[in-house]
């Protein structure tokens, strides 16, 4: 079979009609991993014999007929759940921990006969736009190994854009599953706040964390997204349902200004003002409006994140999790604390717990944090505005194309300025999706560019229909 141009409704036709067994197609997978990852390093793990024999058993069992996800080989990013597995979140922390149980999500792909190939690589506790903070190594971009290829999801980004894996989950919450797609040149999807349970999922930042999926096609996040949606009665923020598509006649594109201004480069607005003639050539009428909130989106998430991330990594206090020798002859818990407490995270981790404690300690609340939240209200508020007269919204994914390691590592702020255009979507909770330009190729020299879908609550459906018809009509 060809890795490269199989998507998964072909692989699933191509396994009923006996072209292939699910256990050689694990095998062509796992063999692109072998060859390529020494480079790339997208993998952490790889789950090569449990892949194997969960593949011979799709085969011997008849699974092939009647599961949508057939043998299809799926990597999932070091964050969730795996039982009896290693989950590290990309942090020295973690490394020696092992789950107890799977994640939702992994229990509802191996119901749908998917095959978890291994887990992949993250920013540590999935903060960072670039992989470098990986306790673990950098992930390299595919199209470009001297360039990142996003971050936090970096490593589940590389697998699919290097056709090693056909799927991968990762977990957005300023943008780390859409603006490491749109770097290495695949779909990217982040579901409403809540379509998607979080079980399984360690937290960074409970308010913002969704779980989304990286594919070579829309069709095929789609299909992912039917598979893994839905309420969970272990995630109280989890839903029961998700709206259908709204099936009307005409659809109207909504062009946010806030997001053609100050800091996006030439390359990306000229490939923007082309994706937004190819919409008008599909006959989708375009408008213009206004998002005014948005100029403070880095602010309110650069505080309302690290605050949650302060409470929710309060957990690895060094007594359970990630014990250093030097503490072994301690004499009390107090000395224990002195010695452990933050050896295990890195710098970029460090930082933002320091910046939430600070932003809810006493005094420093209601001047950050609670100030924070109302103008989160206020941009919400703002998504809902435009989507009275607007259907979808159209933006860049990134005000660039991937950068080169180091580039941006001794200045946080640019750092941060690679999501400017991802955040407010996570800030909402609303669905957006990232999309290629084109169809970009490995080895061809070009660094991907990716354009984003946003859509109302839990209106994934209408998201999914245009970018089927783009993916139909330019990125065959």
């Amino acid at each position: 079979m060809d890795t490269k141009t199989v998507s998964i409704n072909s692989f699933v036709k191509g396994l009923r009609a006996g072209a292939y067994s699910a256990a050689e197609a694990i095998e062509a997978f796992l063999e692109n991993i072998k060859d390529k990852d020494g480079d790339i390093h997208a993998f952490l793990e790889t789950y090569r014999e449990e892949a194997l024999a969960e593949a011979a058993r799709v085969d011997s069992v008849g699974e092939v007929k009647n599961k949508s996800l057939a043998g299809i080989p799926v990597a999932l990013k070091d964050n969730m759940l795996v039982a009896g597995h290693r989950v590290t979140a990309g942090s020295k922390i973690l490394e020696n921990y092992i789950a107890s149980y799977d994640a939702t999500v992994v229990e509802k792909l191996r119901s749908a006969g998917a095959v978890i190939i291994g887990k992949t690589n993250l920013d540590e506790f999935a903060m960072g736009s670039s992989t470098e903070n990986s306790a673990f190594g950098p992930t390299k971009n595919p199209h470009n190994i001297l360039c990142v290829p996003g971050g936090s999801s970096g490593g589940s980004a590389a697998a699919v854009a290097s056709d090693m894996a056909l799927a991968a989950l990762g977990s957005d919450t300023g943008g780390s599953i859409r603006q490491p797609a749109a770097f290495c040149g695949v779909v990217g999807m982040k579901p409403t706040y809540g379509a998607v349970s979080r079980h399984g999922l360690i937290a960074m930042a409970s308010s913002l964390d969704q779980i989304g999926s990286f594919t070579k096609t829309v069709e095929d996040a789609e299909i992912i997204f039917d598979v893994i949606r839905g309420n969970d009665h272990y995630d109280a923020t989890s839903v029961k349902s998700v709206p259908e598509t709204k099936g009307k006649n005409e659809f109207i594109v909504g062009i946010p200004k806030e997001y053609f201004g100050e800091g996006l480069t030439p390359e990306i607005g000229k490939a923007m003002e082309e994706v937004i003639a190819r919409f008008e050539k599909l006959g989708f009428k375009t408008k213009e409006v206004s998002l005014p909130h948005t100029k403070y989106a880095l602010s309110v998430y650069y505080l309302v994140m690290p605050a949650e991330v302060s409470a929710n990594l309060a957990r690895f206090d060094g007594i359970r999790y990630g014990r250093i020798p030097e503490a072994a002859d301690a004499e009390t818990l107090r000395d224990i604390y002195a010695l452990q407490r933050g050896k295990g995270f890195g710098a970029e981790v460090r930082r933002r717990v320091f910046l939430g404690t600070f932003v809810l300690s006493a005094g420093y609340y209601d001047a950050y944090y609670a100030k924070a939240q109302k103008v989160r209200t206020l941009m919400a508020r703002d998504f809902e505005g435009a989507f009275e007269s607007v259907d979808v919204l159209l933006a860049p994914t990134t005000p660039t194309t991937a950068f080169k390691f180091g580039e941006k590592t001794q200045d946080p702020v640019q750092m941060y300025l690679s999501d400017i255009f991802t955040i407010p979507a996570n800030l909402a909770g609303i669905p957006a999706i990232s999309i290629p330009v084109e169809k970009y190729e490995v080895g061809s020299g070009k660094l991907p560019i990716g354009f984003q879908l946003m859509a109302p609550h839990f209106r994934e459906a209408d998201l999914f229909m245009l970018g089927k018809k783009y993916d139909e009509a330019y990125r065959k």
